[in-house]
């Protein structure tokens, strides 16, 4: 007779996992630096075009792309302040800021794409989208941010962990580092964190010493994990914690793994809770609809929750290249709506401008502040203009 697997547990509870990685993950060291440059090109001239891919590996970073602009940018240097800023400043990680190659490719945007986004395409006079291509919003009531709660969790884990690190209050920490949380949920509510993975870069030695397992498993969760996750209440006697689970951390960064601009788009958005359209944000201006509008969307849908409309909010919004307003609108509440969903997407579409120019006029998104948000997630986070609640009395309004 055939053996079946019997998972680990088995229960009413339906578990959701997310996955954080750390500002020094060699992909988001990428997001960084490309988003260090469009900053420094906006610094300047808020009007630049950008598109800026970033690949690391050891020893190397390669900036490339396409960047229209009437300042300069010395990318090299701005490269290496984004390295040094997370930490990378010891050869014997694999990448230090000094001593590091910076290579550069950039040429300017294809005058086929800049004509339909400056409004001299097939519709005359108008900013139109700089691709196509559908994003998605997404929000919910499992936390204040009205974010998913693993997603959430996990970020708030990595950056507690960057704070111990360069607070030096636990020694032996390099910049690499992943995590996962693992929440039960009954229905659409969370009722306990399930599982915590946590991979932390670490020094061989500590001290002289070899640095054991336990000591890293037993200072991570008491100066780390418990920090962040105790004050949700989630925690229980059987929640599990897995520490480097292979037992060892050493190697990480660009020495352990090659890193590239938009390949932590799960991380960046919902933590999967959410569909998403496949269009990476770093590195891109706000004509680029793969990250200005997903950012409206956000913007809606957690306005919508907010609005008391509905639990549960995700918006799909499409578009075509020089277009300037989407070819579809779609709103999803999964189940949870208080009145009829048709009601909410007229409502939206009579508060919320869509066009890539009222986006960017309505979320100022020609400021340069993108270096803060390719880490930790681009959502959740007060301190971004698509993440006010500032049209929900006129939201409700407009219902009817």
């Amino acid at each position: 007779m055939t053996a079946r697997h019997v998972p680990v547990s088995v229960s009413s509870l339906r578990p959701f996992t997310s996955e954080s990685v750390a500002e020094g993950h060699p992909d988001k060291i990428c997001d960084q630096i490309s988003d260090a440059v469009l900053d420094a090109c906006l610094a300047k001239d808020r009007h630049s075009r950008v598109a800026c891919e970033t690949f690391t590996t050891t020893g190397m970073v390669l900036v490339a792309g396409e960047i229209t602009t009437r300042t300069y940018v010395d990318i090299a240097e701005v490269a290496r302040g984004v390295v040094r800023s997370i930490g990378y400043d010891n050869p014997d990680y694999g990448l230090d800021w000094e001593s590091m190659a910076v290579i550069t490719s950039i040429h300017n945007q294809s005058p086929d794409i800049a004509q339909g986004v400056d409004g001299h395409g097939i519709i005359e006079g108008k900013i139109g989208a700089g691709d196509q291509g559908m994003m998605f919003g997404f929000a919910c009531r499992d936390t204040p941010e009205l974010m998913p709660a693993p997603i959430m969790y996990a970020h708030n884990l990595m950056r507690k962990a960057a704070e111990v690190r360069k607070a030096r209050q636990i020694e032996w920490m390099r910049p690499d580092g992943k995590c996962q949380v693992t929440v039960d949920y009954d229905g659409f509510k969370p009722v306990r964190i399930n599982t915590v993975v946590f991979s932390q870069q670490h020094d061989d030695t500590w001290r002289g010493s070899h640095l054991s397992h336990d000591q890293i498993e037993a200072e991570l969760i008491e100066k780390v994990i418990r920090p962040v996750l105790e004050p949700t209440g989630l925690l229980d006697e059987k929640t599990r914690y897995l520490i480097n689970p292979t037992g060892r951390f050493v190697i990480g960064g660009p020495a352990g793994d090659t890193g590239l601009t938009g390949r932590k788009i799960i991380v960046d958005t919902y933590g999967g809770m959410a569909r998403h359209g496949g269009g990476a944000f770093s590195g891109k201006d706000a004509t680029k609809v793969d990250r200005s509008a997903a950012y409206m969307a956000r913007y809606i849908a957690k306005h919508v929750v907010a609005a008391g409309l509905a639990d549960r909010c995700e918006i799909q919004l499409a578009y075509a290249i020089g277009v300037p307003d989407p070819v579809s609108v779609n709103i999803d509440t999964f189940g949870t709506a208080r009145i009829d969903e048709l009601a909410i997407e007229r409502a939206v579409l009579e508060v919320f401008r869509l066009s890539p120019y009222e986006i960017i006029e309505t979320l100022k998104l020609k400021e340069p502040r993108y270096q803060a948000t390719a880490s930790y997630g681009h959502f959740g986070r007060p301190e971004f203009t698509w993440e006010r609640l500032d049209r929900v009395e006129e939201l409700k309004r407009a219902i009817r």
